[in-house]
């Protein structure tokens, strides 16, 4: 078995499902999308972690109106047995409040919290439209003394992934990086939601591979099995697996060793 953390979206009925479908070993993430805020991501979260569930909620830095919203945030977190949020900058140049970027967000969440909630961060195998990799690169070094791993963007590309996090380390970023790879999903609703969380980029980078986007996105499904094969085959470049499912919560191949062990083909053991 190979570590997976899943992405879930806080809609309607979801803490519902997740009950009924999930076990209680699962760790979830809460994602933030500008259309149900930080209060939504928040309430979904704190319910699941009363349920039991070890839950990471997603907090985007440039939709927190105040520091007072985010020590009530941190509060609650802390009385629903919740230790770990994901800091993002989020959507837009223009923040709503004090915070125009993760940066001062992680320092906050440190001293509010005296330590007791860690903190994860974004990292971008395939770049990001507005920021330059040189500047993404100094923003991970600065930051890394208030974080405990890297997350990557939706990424199709083991070997950019694998890349990438190789690159990090060369660069001084020590962070263990976990991979962000979509979950097994219907094609339309994979490209229909892209946009929606983000990953627009990787999806242009996807449609100029001609080969690799046919066979990716053909059919009627995506699967991520051979994505997360040749990763597990590579168990030292990446820590874990970050699944995005789309609210599909089935569980993922892998987590049921219906795939082959990596061992088994000569690869170091994870």
């Amino acid at each position: 078995m190979f570590p997976t953390r899943i992405e879930i979206i806080p809609s309607d009925g979801i803490v519902e499902k997740v009950q009924a479908e999930v076990p209680l070993s699962t760790t979830l993430t809460i994602t933030c999308l500008p259309h149900h805020g930080i209060a939504q991501t928040m309430a979904t979260a704190v319910r699941l972690g009363l349920l039991g569930y070890n839950v990471i909620p997603h907090l985007a830095a440039r939709r927190l109106v105040d520091r007072a919203q985010l020590s009530g945030i941190l509060r609650d977190c802390e009385a629903a047995g919740i230790t770990e949020v994901f800091a993002i900058g989020g959507d837009g140049q223009q923040g709503a409040g004090p915070y125009a970027s993760s940066l001062p967000l992680l320092e906050d969440i440190a001293e509010h919290s005296g330590g007791r909630i860690t903190a994860g961060i974004a990292g971008y195998p395939e770049g990001h439209p507005s920021v330059s990799g040189l500047d993404l690169l100094d923003a991970l070094l600065t930051k890394q003394h208030l974080a405990t791993h890297v997350v990557t963007q939706m990424c199709f590309s083991a070997p950019k992934i694998l890349d990438y996090a190789a690159l990090l380390r060369r660069e001084g970023v020590k962070l263990p990086v976990w991979a962000g790879v979509p979950g097994a999903v219907p094609r339309t609703k994979l490209l229909a939601l892209a946009t929606q969380i983000g990953v627009g980029t990787s999806l242009k980078f996807l449609s100029s591979k001609g080969t690799l986007a046919r066979k990716l996105l053909s059919g009627d499904r995506y699967s991520p099995g051979s994505l997360v094969s040749e990763l597990m085959a590579q168990p030292e470049g990446i820590s874990g697996i970050h699944l995005y499912s789309f609210n599909r919560l089935d569980m993922p191949a892998w987590e049921r060793s219906d795939l082959p062990d990596p061992a088994a083909s000569g690869a170091a053991p994870s």
